[in-house]
């Protein structure tokens, strides 16, 4: 059985935050890989300065190398949009792996506005990473009060196959200042680096389920 950290994004671009973020959670609960699920599109985000799919997975890919982190395109392989959706097919696919979500604050601030949330909460762990600015609002939230009863103690994140669901575990690393908004506004045009390349897209129905 393969522990696995799924993060789901834009990655517009893929950054050291998230670098940073997957690491730390490899470690706090005992992963074997984080996989990077690149959004073909976000439902919640404005598609007005969204980078092409193949420039963003590039950047992930870059990103991710030499680490236990995997990029993947299964989203728009599988045609799903939604998170729930991507949820309800990967046990499938994957019978032996064991999966967690993780998060950042600011989506936990939010995560009552996505499709069929508790329905996600219901189906694997969630692990919420503390984000600079994103506290406050995240434990207001109205997904918060509905999981409150379902918290886990940090100190046994790395039991998080045992926990009944919904469960959620708030994960605290040092905060990683980085921002795509911030590195969009620094270089807009920062995805014709990647207008050439041909990314060897990493497709996670290769692995050994």
């Amino acid at each position: 059985m393969k522990r696995i950290g799924l993060l789901g994004g834009s990655f517009n671009p893929a950054h050291l935050g998230h670098r940073k973020l997957s690491l730390h959670a490899i470690r706090a609960l005992g992963l074997d890989e984080v996989w990077w699920l690149v959004s073909p599109g976000n439902p919640l985000k404005d598609k007005a300065g969204m980078a092409p799919f193949k420039a963003r997975i590039a950047s992930a890919q870059r990103m991710a190398r030499h680490a236990p982190i995997r990029v993947s395109d299964i989203e728009k392989r599988i045609k799903t949009r939604y998170t729930a959706d991507t949820l309800q097919k990967l046990p499938r696919l994957f019978p032996r792996h064991r999966f967690i979500w993780l998060m950042g604050a600011d989506n936990l601030a939010q995560f009552h506005k996505w499709q069929r949330w508790r329905f996600i909460a219901h189906q694997v762990p969630i692990a919420v990473i503390a984000r600079p600015g994103y506290d406050r609002d995240a434990h207001a939230s109205p997904a918060m009060g509905w999981m409150r009863r379902a918290v886990r103690p940090a100190a046994q994140a790395k039991n998080w196959t045992r926990w009944r669901l919904p469960a959620l575990v708030l994960l605290r690393f040092r905060p990683d200042p980085t921002s795509a908004t911030r590195l969009r506004a620094a270089d807009p045009a920062w995805h014709r680096r990647y207008a050439a390349s041909s990314p060897s897209q990493f497709r996670t129905d290769k692995l050994q389920p």
